[in-house]
C-alpha cells in the first residue's frame, strides 16, 4: 500500500503574530508623538507649501499610480525614471537623467550656495511581486517634497535637491551615486518608505551578502567514493554551523541562506556546492563581527571535508544600518500631525519588523531620516502581493500627498531654521560624525 502523499506544507500558527499585533495597538494608543523644540520654517511658507502640494496633489497620485500599474526591476527603471523626469518638467524644472555612472539615475537642484538638502526618490520594483515595497509611493513623495520646498528655497536661501536613486532592492544604488561624489557637497538627506505604522524612526538592518563556494573532488559515488571530497558535504556542514551560530547572535542579527549549487547527479560526488547567505546587523561594528564569524563557520566546514572554498562578499555594495537623526525626525513628525498622522517614537511598534535599505549607507556619511508612513493594516508584511495592492489602495494615495508635504516642510525647516541645522549635525557628530563607508568592511 502507497503511503499517503501530502504535498502541501502545514501552516504556521499565527497565535505569536496575533499577540504582537493585540500588544502593538496597545502600545500606539498609549505612546505620544515624537516633537520638536525647533521652531521650523515662517508660517506664511508653511501654508505655501501646503497650498501648492495641494495643486499638484493630482499629478503626484497619477505618477505614483503609473509607476504602480508598470513595475521595472532595479537598474532598469527607464520607464519610471522618464516619467519622473517628465512630472519635474511640466512644473518648470529640468533633470538629468544618467547621473553617478547609472543609467536610471537622476538629479535636479534648485538654489544656489547655503546649506543643501536632498529628497531621494526609489522607483525600482521585485520580480514576481511588482511594488511590493511601495516605491511608487517613495518616488511621488519625493517629487512632491522636491516641488513643495523648491517653490519657496530663493527666500529661504540654500539649495534643494531631488535625486532618483536605482535599485535599492539589492543594486546598492545610493552606494554607487555617493562613490560617484553625487551627494559630495549634500548636507543633509529626506526620504520615507511606505509601511503599516506611521514611525518618525524605525531601524533596518545593515546587510551583506556572501557566497560561499566549496571546491571538491568528482568521483563515483558508488564504485569510488573514497577518491571523493564531497562539496555538496562541506555546504551541508557550513549551513548547519550557521544553524547553531543563531542561538548566540545579538537580538538585532539575521542569518539567512539558501543553497544555489549542490551537484548534478547522485552517483557522482559532487566537486563543487555553492550556499548564499545574506547577514544583517544592527550596528556596522556587529555586522563586521557577524561577518567575521561566518568566515570561521566557512573556512572550518572546508576543512573538515577536505575541501577547498571561495568566499565571494558583496556582489552589490554592502548596506549599513540606518543611524537615526531625531532632530530631523522630530520635525517630520510635527510636519505629520497636521495631516492627522501620529508619527510614533522607536521602540512602539516591534523593531524586528524590519528589513535593509542602502539609505543607511548614506546616513552615516550625513544627517538623514527615513521615516515610516501607513499605508496597509499590521499584518501586512513587506515585499508581498497584499502589501503591492496598499501601495496602490487609495490609503497609498493619501500616502502619496500627505508624505509629499511632510518632506516638503522638512525640507523647508531645514534650510529656514539655523537653530536646527546646528541641532541636526551636532546630533550626527555626537553620533561618530562621518564614515568612511567604502573601506568599514575593508
Amino acid at each position: 500500500m502507497t503511503a499517503p502523499h501530502h504535498a502541501s506544507p502545514s501552516q504556521p500558527d499565527d497565535a505569536y503574530l496575533r499577540a504582537i499585533v493585540a500588544e502593538t495597538a496597545d502600545a500606539v494608543e498609549a505612546a505620544e508623538p515624537l516633537g520638536s523644540p525647533h521652531r521650523g520654517a515662517p508660517e506664511e511658507i508653511r501654508a505655501e507649501v501646503g497650498s501648492l502640494i495641494d495643486a499638484r496633489a493630482q499629478d503626484l497620485v497619477a505618477l505614483s499610480q503609473d509607476l504602480h500599474a508598470h513595475p521595472e526591476e532595479g537598474f532598469a527603471e527607464t520607464r519610471s525614471v522618464r516619467a519622473l523626469a517628465e512630472l519635474l518638467q511640466n512644473h518648470g524644472h529640468q533633470a538629468t537623467v544618467g547621473v553617478g555612472g547609472l543609467e536610471t539615475a537622476l538629479s535636479a537642484t534648485v538654489g544656489e550656495g547655503g546649506p543643501h538638502v536632498a529628497l531621494l526618490a526609489e522607483y525600482d520594483a521585485l520580480p514576481g511581486v511588482g511594488h511590493g515595497c511601495g516605491h511608487n509611493i517613495i518616488c511621488a513623495t519625493a517629487a512632491g517634497g522636491f516641488l513643495g520646498a523648491a517653490a519657496v528655497v530663493e527666500r529661504l536661501g540654500g539649495r534643494v535637491s531631488l535625486f532618483g536613486t536605482p535599485a535599492e532592492e539589492g543594486g546598492g544604488g545610493k552606494e554607487t551615486m555617493a562613490r560617484a561624489g553625487v551627494f559630495d557637497d549634500v548636507d543633509a538627506v529626506l526620504m520615507l518608505h511606505p509601511f503599516s505604522h506611521d514611525i518618525a524612526m524605525h531601524p533596518f538592518l545593515g546587510r551583506r551578502q556572501l557566497e560561499m563556494v566549496f571546491h571538491g573532488v568528482a568521483a563515483h559515488a558508488s564504485a569510488q567514493p573514497f577518491m571523493g571530497r564531497n562539496a555538496l558535504d562541506a555546504a551541508v556542514a557550513a549551513y548547519q554551523g550557521v544553524a547553531a551560530l543563531r542561538q548566540h547572535l545579538p537580538g538585532t542579527d539575521r542569518v539567512h541562506g539558501v543553497f544555489t549549487d549542490g551537484g548534478a547527479r547522485p552517483n557522482v560526488v559532487p566537486d563543487r556546492a555553492a550556499v548564499l547567505f545574506y547577514l544583517r546587523s544592527g550596528q556596522p561594528e556587529t555586522l563586521r563581527d557577524l561577518a567575521e564569524r561566518m568566515t570561521k563557520i566557512a573556512h572550518g566546514a572546508a576543512e573538515m571535508t577536505g575541501c577547498g572554498v571561495e568566499l565571494h562578499w558583496d556582489e552589490q555594495p554592502a548596506y549599513l544600518p540606518i543611524r537615526f537623526n531625531g532632530a530631523l525626525a522630530g520635525r517630520w513628525a510635527v510636519n505629520q500631525e497636521g495631516c492627522g498622522r501620529k508619527p510614533l517614537p522607536p521602540g512602539i511598534v516591534p523593531e524586528f519588523l524590519t528589513g535593509s535599505t542602502d539609505l543607511g549607507n548614506l546616513s552615516y556619511r550625513m544627517p538623514a531620516i527615513h521615516p515610516m508612513l501607513a499605508v496597509s493594516g499590521p499584518t501586512v508584511a513587506l515585499h508581498t502581493k497584499e502589501f503591492a495592492e496598499a501601495a496602490g489602495s487609495p490609503a497609498g494615495d493619501r500616502a502619496v500627498v500627505d508624505g509629499a508635504l511632510g518632506l516638503a516642510l522638512t525640507a523647508a525647516d531645514y534650510l529656514a531654521d539655523a537653530d536646527l541645522r546646528t541641532a541636526v549635525h551636532q546630533e550626527f557628530e555626537a553620533a561618530g560624525g562621518a564614515l568612511d563607508v567604502p573601506s568599514f568592511f575593508g
